[in-house]
């Protein structure tokens, strides 16, 4: 049945594209729809799997002269990342009940970029994986050229180039392998089985990885994500975060580090106390870790705060692949699942709570406002998302954080520190931006819209902000229940993970393959 939530979510553009212009609530329904039929098949094939098996959910010739199949599959990695998703839809969806722009189309483009993603966590023939990669990113452009807000323009079209730079790289990588293995094939299982030259794997593995992690946020090449998160809408922000993100990291596990493992090997002369592209990456993980949270500690924007956090949490994430140990590697992976639950809430708060409502993200602003009077539902829905985003025990963001630390001690200690003390500067920032956004000093004891947020919201001065709605209110507990419950029970989401690394594609993890 997993394949349906690819299915359902296209049917969807479809309906949605013969619905009447101008008609936003039949809209509205019809994504909603197709979203929570998606999350309930995506949960029956979770509640279903047997932990550690590689399951084909379809397998057929699309290509045969040239050996493409259309083959998903999933493991424990893959059906954690589609629960993800499923999870972020609804939740996308819930916080865009606003739209009556153009809502037809916007919801369109929103199930299709849903449709991509969980097409490349089931895809196990490369090639497909690259179509639905591609499909991922055509729809994130014109949700934030057409929906965005401050600097839309150049907001979609930054993101939209270095995807297609990332891309580039990896389309490279892939044809590189399918012609050296000489397999005719783009199948995963058999390529991560084909011996490649190590020298091939050598600059393969560090072109893949790198195309993928782009998208995921590497440092120095994250300057898309703080631009996009600010220019996208509420929808497309928890969508970035929440799962286009882990797009770029599923594939650097996925494809890259399963089927190039020797080019995690060492070099045979060192480079700056650098002796290795597991080195590398490692260390441009710590930095992204480090500058995110410093560079989100000084912030003016609210939003921005949120979109340099996501860089250093991804960061995390990336330091954990690069482990290579399996307490690392599955906190990784827990952590994709975490970040993109805590991020896509703390997005839906800052765009559709509180600018949706004022009309401005400036902290000195805001810092004005008493929020915490005037929107108690919102500033108590942030306090519990920035104690999640902040790592403290109880959410999931501890448990994921805790085992990339415990994985890097044991590879990288100096890192490790380091991290933690990225996890310090993460407090500071959080607990600065809830100060200044929502426990400011007031400039009125009811906290009253401004002139000109009144005249944008088109309301009088003075009047109070409008309330937060039915399907917020669902939104934030949806996202925050997952958070806590993950938090308190992690091996729900470690007993379907952990097994996925005992599977044949990971070989290379438990003989050494790579140091």
């Amino acid at each position: 049945m997993l394949a349906w939530t690819i299915y359902i979510s296209f049917l969807g553009v479809l309906v949605l594209m013969l619905l009447p212009k101008g008609n936003a609530s039949s809209a509205r329904k019809v994504a909603m729809l197709s979203a929570v039929t998606g999350l309930l098949v995506a949960l029956a094939g979770f509640f279903q799997f047997k932990a550690g098996e590689l399951v084909t959910v379809a397998k057929l010739p699309w290509v045969p002269s040239l050996g493409i199949e259309y083959h998903l599959a999933a493991d424990g990695i893959s059906l954690t990342l589609v629960l993800l998703t499923g999870l972020a839809a609804v939740g996308g969806i819930l916080f865009s009940w606003n739209i009556e722009h153009r809502a037809k189309e916007f919801f369109a483009f929103y199930l299709a970029l849903i449709g991509g993603v969980y097409g490349v966590f089931l895809s196990f023939d490369l090639f497909l994986l690259f179509v639905f990669y591609e499909i991922a990113i055509v729809p994130k452009y014109f949700i934030i050229a057409i929906w965005g807000s401050t600097r839309k323009e150049y907001g979609a079209m930054k993101l939209a180039l270095y995807s297609f730079i990332g891309s580039a790289m990896v389309l490279v990588g892939l044809i590189a392998a399918y012609v050296v293995s000489g397999a005719r094939t783009f199948n995963v299982v058999e390529l991560a089985k084909y011996p490649f030259p190590h020298d091939f794997q050598m600059w393969a593995f560090p072109l893949v990885f790198v195309g993928f992690a782009i998208l995921a946020g590497l440092w120095p090449f994250h300057t898309w994500a703080p631009t996009g998160h600010v220019a996208a809408p509420t929808a497309a922000s928890m969508l970035l975060a929440g799962v286009v993100m882990k797009l770029g990291a599923y594939g650097c596990l996925r494809v890259a580090m399963t089927i190039f493992p020797q080019g995690l090997e060492n070099w045979q002369l060192g480079v700056l106390g650098l002796h290795s592209w597991r080195d590398v990456i490692a260390l441009l993980s710590i930095i992204g870790i480090v500058y995110g949270a410093l560079v989100a500690l000084v912030q003016k924007d609210f939003k921005f705060v949120i979109g340099y956090s996501s860089v250093s949490h991804m960061g995390f994430v990336l330091l954990g692949l690069m482990t290579l140990n399996t307490i690392g590697l599955s906190g990784a992976v827990l952590q994709m699942f975490s970040h993109g639950i805590i991020a896509g809430l703390l997005f839906a708060v800052v765009g559709r709570m509180v600018y949706e409502r004022t009309h401005t993200r400036e902290l000195s602003v805001l810092e004005g406002m008493n929020l915490g009077k005037a929107m108690p539902f919102a500033a108590v829905t942030f306090v519990i998302a920035g104690a999640a985003s902040m790592g403290l025990p109880g959410f999931s963001g501890f448990v994921a954080e805790l085992q990339v630390l415990i994985g890097a001690w044991q590879t990288y200690p100096t890192f490790a520190v380091l991290a933690g003390v990225g996890i310090v500067v993460g407090v500071a920032y959080t607990l600065r931006a809830m100060q200044k956004a929502f426990f400011g000093e007031s400039v009125g004891p009811s906290a009253p819209l401004g002139a000109k947020a009144a005249k944008l919201a088109g309301s009088e001065p003075g009047a109070p902000f409008a309330t937060i709605s039915v399907p917020e209110r669902l939104g934030a507990v949806m996202l925050i229940g997952v958070a806590v419950l993950i938090g308190l029970y992690p091996r729900l989401l470690l007993d379907v993970i952990l097994p996925s690394f005992d599977s044949p594609l990971f070989d290379w993890l438990r003989k050494g393959g790579a140091p």
